[in-house]
This record gives structure tokens, C-alpha cells and sequence, in this order.
């Protein structure tokens, strides 16, 4: 440790207290990198546990005068390296802030720390007959920070919508150490723009958020689950075009190809069908004889696209079984191999498209490539599985991850659905968004973060001169 380290390292211990501020390099390397493990990670120069607002600024104070770099984190789930290291930089976790500090079921919202859980937060609210909605596959350990850091979404989006939808307001700390307050509690507002969703999504490179106002719903009805094997991605794309076109909106819809049905069954012996090509898992939640006939009519659209198998259940203990084994296709994949998640979203009409180029792709690259998504939005997760120390396999991966996201974009898509940018899409965003809305991105990020100091190399990169660049 440098002494101008040792020097501003002092200063968050003797501001924040010796334990909230971890500097032995055996501890710091363990928040060196989120899940995307094959995306560049740097080693922090300290650690550093907030556990009040009030500690997040003296963080960013000192930072800013010292000229550190920070990079905020929360529990590490992330999958595009939004949360990697910066050699040298303070890495800042929020875990411990982690109180839900109001539920006002009058207003249907809940003000909560970033460092809480997703599922600790649906648990907290659903006493009072209410629910939070976003809930991506981690969400029993991922935080409510860092989901409103990549703008999360889940398997219910179909209905419910992504994370932003639910933010009502925001407490932000900038880079200088100032404290942004934004948003509101009300159902309506539209006094000046819309700062709070500017945040979400900003994978920590605007501020640092550390109170959030969230909207709830009415806590939903007994499910109806369905589950449907298919022979062809044909058949599972007209069904999920019908369902759009017929005005059904289940709570979710899934949907796995071949690749993803068996690993998940050799994980957990659960006698899926192996031979299907793609299997769809939906339910709905709308509760009593609207639930059933809800799936009812999924399910005739089911037959109609000759299906293999079309089975439903009201069972919620059944209906469990059936999306745990959706919830566990990314661990099942991961039996297979290192993996590289992708996380594309196209047009639902393009759904069957984009999973028959995802399998022209593995053929090509002479790879395993597992698709598994939520057909419902069309943001589909094609993981790669490869063995990375063999150097052959290691590049046609990446360049297979390439091909998925060029498609992608060919059908109209974009690059990222809910991961994020983070580090591994950076050269990717300017292809997507085009010059003039990256230089829109590099003016709000200067107006914020003239110095950089914030996450840097995540969603834009900085060149020598200061301005900003993929």
C-alpha cells in the first residue's frame, strides 16, 4: 500500500470505523468480481461497509479529494462485470445497509436500504397483503441496489414489468459527496425530469443509491401453472405470438430449449421430457376460475401448435416443482462448464428465429449453447459452456458470444435485456445506441462524474484527454 493510499485509507477508518474499512489483501480479493467470471477484475485497494448514508458521503468525499476511484457493489450476483474491481479503487459494498425502514400499505410502497435482499423484501411486504414484482433468478440473494443498478427484471416481467417501473423515488449520493434526493410517494408526478429513472440502470456510474422508494401491488392470487413440450421452436414461437395477439397475460412465460431441459434434468432427476426441443413454463395469478381459464386458454393455444405435452396444474406445490426447474437452468449449465451468459431481447415475433440462430451458432462454433428466457418479454439468456483453458474453446466462446449479440441486434434487438452493460458489453453499446446518444450518455456522465470517478470502464470508457468513449 502506497502512502498516499495509507493516507486516505486513514481517513474512511477513522471516519467510518476500523471494521467498516478492510484493506488485507486476502479479504479484499473476494469482492474482486461479480458471476461474470470471465470478465476483467481488477484488486480494490480497500473495501469499504456503509452502513449509513451519512457514511457513503464521507466515502465520496474523501474519494473525490484524493482523486480515488470507486466502484460500488452489492451481494455480487451480477452477470456483465458492472461490480469488477478497479485496481488500486475503493470498492464500495452496501450490504449492510440493509433495512426495510417503511411499509405504508395506505400508499402501496415500501422506502428500503440498498443492501436488502429481493426476496427478503417480498417477505417484509407480504405480511401486509402486498408484493414487489421484479424478481430475477437471483433473487433470493441478489439486492435491491443492484437490481435498480441494471434496471433488473425476472420471470414475471411479462405482466408486471422491470424494476424501473416500480420506483417511485431516490436518494443518490453523487460523486462530490452532495446527496440527491429524487422522485416522490405519490401515484402521479411529473415536476422536472425524471431523475430517478435516470439512475436506474446506471450501474453505479452516475451515484450511489442508498434509500429507494418503491411501489407495491395487491399480494397475488393462488397460481395456475402450465407446462408444454414442443418438437420445434416453430410451434413454441406461434405460441408465444398467440398469446400476445390474443390478449393473455399470465404472470410468466418461459421458456427453455433442449440443451437447458436436459442439464436441468441430469441436476435434478426431475423425468423432464428429454427429447423435447423447447419446453414453455407459464402461470397465471389473476386467482379462482379467471386463473384456470386464464391457462385453459394458453393451454388450447398449446394444442393447436402440436404440442407434445400440455399439462396444468393448480397445485401451487406442483406449479414450485415446475419453475424450479426454470430457476435452476443457469446452475445446470454451469455443471457442463465455465460459462458466458448472454442476455439478449428481441422481438417476441423473433423468438423462434433467434433460438434456431443461437443453435446455428453452437453447430458453427462447435460448442454447447444453452438457451433459456423469458418468452413472455423476449429477453432470452443463451449461455455458453466451454472449457476455458483450453484455448481453442476459450476463443470460439467469446466469438460465439459476439455471434449471439450481432444477431441479436439483426433481429431487432438490443444487447442487453437486464444484466447491464457492465464491462463485457462496452465495445457493443455504441452499435446499439449509435453517436449521437453515446454522446448524450458522455455529457451526463461528465455533468455527474467529471473527475470519473465512479465505476469506471463499465457501460462507457475514458480516454486520456477526460471525454468519454465505449
Amino acid at each position: 500500500m502506497t502512502a498516499l493510499t495509507t493516507a486516505w485509507a486513514a481517513e474512511l477508518a477513522d471516519a467510518l470505523g476500523p471494521d467498516s474499512v478492510l484493506t488485507d489483501p486476502d479479504v479484499t480479493a473476494a469482492y474482486s468480481r461479480d458471476q461474470a467470471m470471465l470478465a476483467t477484475a481488477g484488486t480494490p485497494a480497500a473495501v469499504v461497509l456503509p452502513r449509513r448514508t451519512d457514511d457513503v458521503v464521507e466515502v465520496m468525499r474523501i474519494a473525490h479529494r484524493h482523486g480515488v476511484r470507486v466502484v460500488p457493489r452489492g451481494a455480487g450476483s451480477g452477470l456483465a462485470g458492472a461490480s469488477n474491481a478497479v485496481d488500486g479503487a475503493i470498492t464500495l459494498v452496501m450490504t449492510r445497509m440493509d433495512a426495510v425502514l417503511e411499509v405504508s400499505p395506505a400508499d402501496r410502497l415500501v422506502v428500503v436500504q440498498p443492501g436488502v435482499v429481493n426476496k427478503q423484501l417480498r417477505d417484509a411486504v407480504a405480511g401486509h397483503g402486498l408484493f414487489y414484482p421484479p424478481d430475477p433468478s437471483s433473487y433470493d440473494w441478489c439486492t435491491i441496489g443492484g437490481n435498480l443498478s441494471t434496471n433488473s427484471g425476472g420471470l414475471c416481467c411479462v405482466k408486471y414489468g422491470v424494476t424501473t417501473d416500480y420506483v417511485l423515488g431516490l436518494e443518490v449520493v453523487l460523486a462530490d459527496g452532495r446527496v440527491l434526493r429524487t422522485g416522490r410517494r405519490t401515484v402521479k408526478g411529473v415536476a422536472g425530469y425524471d431523475l430517478a429513472r435516470l439512475f436506474v440502470g446506471s450501474e453505479g456510474t452516475l451515484g450511489v443509491i442508498t434509500e429507494a422508494t418503491l411501489a407495491l401491488r395487491p399480494a397475488p392470487q393462488r397460481p395456475v401453472t402450465l407446462a408444454a413440450t414442443f418438437a420445434t421452436t416453430a410451434q413454441t414461437g406461434q405460441v408465444v405470438e398467440r398469446v400476445v395477439t390474443s390478449g393473455l397475460v399470465p404472470s410468466l412465460l418461459e421458456v427453455m430449449d433442449n440443451t437447458c431441459i436436459c442439464a436441468v434434468d441430469d441436476l435434478l432427476h426431475a423425468d423432464l421430457d428429454r427429447g423435447a426441443h423447447a419446453l414453455l413454463v407459464a402461470q397465471s395469478d389473476t386467482g379462482g376460475a379467471a386463473a384456470l381459464a386464464e391457462i385453459e386458454a394458453l393451454a388450447e393455444l398449446c394444442r393447436e401448435a402440436g404440442a407434445d405435452l400440455v399439462h396444468t396444474t393448480d397445485d401451487p406445490a406442483e406449479g414450485d416443482l415446475l419453475l424450479a426447474a426454470r430457476r435452476m437452468a443457469l446452475p445446470a449449465l454451469e455443471q457442463l462448464g465455465s460459462t458466458l451468459i448472454d442476455d439478449v431481447a428481441v422481438p417476441r415475433s423473433a423468438i423462434a428465429t433467434f433460438l434456431d440462430g443461437c443453435d446455428g451458432i453452437a453447430t458453427r462454433r462447435e460448442l454447447t449453447i444453452g438457451v433459456v428466457g423469458h418468452a413472455g418479454d423476449g429477453n432470452m439468456h443463451p449461455t455458453i459452456c466451454f472449457d476455458p483453458a483450453d484455448p481453442g474453446q476459450r476463443g470460439r466462446a467469446f466469438a460465439a458470444f459476439d455471434d449471439i449479440l450481432e444477431l441479436g441486434l439483426s433481429l431487432g434487438g438490443t444487447i442487453t435485456g437486464e444484466h447491464g452493460v457492465g464491462s463485457l458489453k462496452v465495445d457493443w453499446l455504441e452499435r446499439e445506441i449509435g453517436p449521437v446518444s453515446l454522446e448524450v450518455h458522455r455529457s451526463i456522465k461528465d455533468a455527474l462524474d467529471p473527475s470519473g470517478l465512479l465505476n469506471p470502464g463499465k457501460v462507457l470508457r475514458r480516454i486520456p484527454d477526460g471525454r468519454l468513449t465505449r
